[in-house]
């Protein structure tokens, strides 16, 4: 990769591995549909007129289907069924099982029959990073009846599927208009249940928890993701999986004062083992066409 996909990459793990502790923090007061609305509204209703304001507006309800397919794949479907999954799994066996979305979206990219794919080098990667990750979190199977499994498939679906959607159908169009438009749709599909739902009282800790999940994976998240994915493709983009349990359990002993195990000693050096071989570009790719640039979103329709 380049030195400027190495640094996004690197962002976006450290972005999206806070989430696991202020999730952690929040679901103690806050229920899941809430929480969604509570995460995308301040965003949407910041962004919604920055946007209009740049003329953005009427591309993105032109492509109100693909944005819709693409917010349903990795907000909608997915953030629900992800936090109700936690209530009853242990958070290293549901980070565990994230950590299976390049797996799927490698058999996706093979089956469609796409030009972002994996050779065997960065098959083994992916397989390295997963045993990487299984070593690092451990695995807790309290909890883990078939249900809550069942619910963590669809985000592991939904996060293998939606970068897809996004790099075939919305890669042309400005990062933060597509921020804002799929913000604004899951703000006005869960607002319903969220206002019904409010909690009486939320702690200090917990509102600054809900109010970094607003700002940091989810506002500048979805910036450098959009980024990552333009820079190295969307399959490639989610071997980030890999690393977002690792930054989480070493925050978790920087800052909670959590014990440096052995797991994460062995662990952690094979996850970014694993992660170089997977987000290595193949040398037939050399030549070819960088992924976001093989189909435009204004010459396609969904």
């Amino acid at each position: 990769m380049s030195k400027r996909a190495w640094l996004l990459f690197g962002a976006l793990s450290v972005i999206w591995g806070v989430p696991y502790l202020l999730i952690r923090i929040s679901v103690r007061e806050v229920a899941p549909s809430t929480l969604i609305f509570l995460r995308t509204a301040p965003v949407a209703l910041v962004l919604l007129p920055l946007v209009a304001y740049r003329g953005q507006l009427p591309e993105l309800v032109r492509r109100w289907r693909p944005l819709l397919a693409y917010t349903a794949a990795e907000i909608l479907v997915s953030w629900l069924m992800l936090f109700k999954a936690e209530e009853r799994l242990s958070s290293s066996l549901a980070g565990l099982l994230i950590a299976a979305v390049p797996l799927v979206g490698a058999l996706v990219s093979r089956l469609s029959g796409d030009e972002d794919r994996f050779d065997r080098k960065q098959i083994g990667g992916l397989f390295l990073g997963l045993a990487g990750v299984a070593v690092l979190v451990g695995i807790d199977v309290r909890g883990a009846t078939a249900w809550p499994i069942a619910a963590m498939l669809v985000p592991v679906v939904g996060y293998a599927v939606g970068p897809r959607i996004f790099n075939r159908y919305l890669s042309d169009l400005p990062s933060l208009g597509v921020v804002a438009g799929s913000l604004a749709i899951a703000a006005i599909v869960y607002a319903p249940f969220a206002l019904s739902n409010l909690p009486a009282h939320m702690s200090t800790e917990v509102t600054w928890s809900v109010v970094g999940l607003a700002v940091v994976p989810t506002f500048a998240g979805f910036i450098v993701f959009f980024a990552l994915i333009g820079e190295i493709g969307p399959v490639r983009t989610t071997v980030v999986t890999y690393v977002n349990p690792a930054v989480a359990l070493i925050l978790g002993v920087a800052l909670l004062g959590e014990p440096f195990t052995l797991g994460l000693g062995v662990g952690f050096p094979l996850v970014i083992a694993g992660s170089v071989l997977a987000t290595r570009r193949r040398p037939d790719a050399a030549v070819s066409s960088p992924p976001a640039a093989a189909g435009s979103g204004r010459d396609r329709t969904m």
